[in-house]
C-alpha cells in the first residue's frame, strides 16, 4: 500500500477513536475541508501538519506510517510509557485557536519566597512549534547584596481551556525543577495582560514550595530581545519603570507568597 494510502487509512481510524472530526479539527486548528481530504487521501499534510495531527493523538509521525493492523495495534494498545504520558499529553494544546492569540514575548512579574518585598520580573515566548504550542522562559537575577547571581532558562508547554491558559514548565540543566502557572485572559480587547498564580520552589529557601501571584505583560511578536533582558531581574515596589497595573495586582495584601513551612 502506497505511503499515502496508509497515511489517510491510519488518520482515519485515529479519528474514529474520537466524538467527531469536527471536534479533531477544531482542537488541532486545521480547517476541515482541508482535513477531509487528508482523510480521504487525496492530500498529504504538510511535515509541520503531520507532527501536529501526531502530537494531538500522543502518537509520532512515524506512527502514522506503520503498517494499518500495527497502527491500529499502536493506537488501542500504547506502549506503557504512552500511555501514561499520553493521557496527560492529551490535554495539550486544548483550544489552539483561541491560544494563538496571545502567542508572543512578555515580561512576567510575581512575587518570590528568596527575595521578600521585592518583584522577580523575567521574560517568556509563547510560540508554536512542531504540533505542540511551546513556551520558553528567562529568570535573571543578581542580587548583590548577598553576592548572587542567578540565570535560570524554562521550556515547556502550553495549552488553553475554559478561557484559561494552563503552563506546565522545568529548568533546563542537570538541578531541574518543576514549575505550574494558570493565566486568565480578560475581554477581547484587553490582550496586554495576563493575570494568574504560578507555583514553584523557592530558589533559596531550602527549595521550599509556594504559590504566588503572577502577572504577564505583552510585549510583541519581534521585541527588542536585549531590552527585554535587561529589565529581568529583582524590582523594587517603588520602582519608576514597574508598571502600575503589575503593583497594583501585586501590592495588595492578598498577593502574600504562600508556603509550607520546612518543620512540616
Amino acid at each position: 500500500m502506497p505511503q499515502d494510502d496508509i497515511f489517510a487509512t491510519n488518520l482515519r481510524f485515529a479519528c474514529a477513536t474520537r466524538r467527531s472530526i469536527s471536534q479533531v479539527c477544531r482542537e488541532i486548528g486545521i480547517n476541515r475541508q482541508q482535513f477531509n481530504r487528508y482523510i480521504s487521501g487525496e492530500a498529504r499534510p504538510s511535515a509541520h501538519n503531520v507532527a501536529r495531527i501526531a502530537a494531538f493523538f500522543g502518537l509520532s509521525a512515524d506512527d502514522f506510517l506503520l503498517p494499518p493492523k500495527l497502527f491500529e495495534a499502536r493506537m488501542i494498545r500504547p506502549e506503557r510509557h504512552r500511555l501514561e504520558a499520553g493521557q496527560l499529553l492529551e490535554g495539550f494544546p486544548g483550544d489552539a485557536a483561541a491560544l494563538r492569540r496571545h502567542f508572543g514575548y512578555y515580561q512576567t512579574y510575581h512575587l518570590s519566597l528568596s527575595w521578600p518585598g521585592f518583584v522577580v520580573c523575567s521574560c517568556a515566548h509563547i510560540y508554536e512549534e512542531g504540533g505542540s504550542i511551546r513556551v520558553k522562559s528567562i529568570e535573571r537575577i543578581r542580587d548583590r547584596a548577598n553576592e548572587i547571581e542567578q540565570f535560570s532558562k524554562y521550556v515547556g508547554l502550553v495549552t488553553f481551556w475554559r478561557n484559561r491558559i494552563f503552563i506546565a514548565e522545568r529548568t533546563v540543566g542537570q538541578a531541574a525543577m518543576l514549575a505550574q502557572t494558570i493565566l486568565m485572559p480578560f475581554e477581547l480587547h484587553q490582550r496586554v495582560y495576563l493575570r494568574g498564580t504560578t507555583m514553584g520552589v523557592s530558589w533559596r529557601k531550602e527549595n521550599l514550595p509556594y504559590a504566588s501571584r503572577m502577572i504577564w505583560r505583552h510585549i510583541g511578536q519581534d521585541p527588542d530581545k536585549r531590552q527585554m533582558l535587561s529589565r529581568c531581574g529583582l524590582v523594587p515596589f517603588g520602582a519608576r519603570h514597574l508598571p502600575s497595573a503589575v503593583r497594583r495586582f501585586l501590592e495588595v495584601p492578598e498577593a502574600e507568597v504562600l508556603t509550607i513551612p520546612a518543620e512540616y
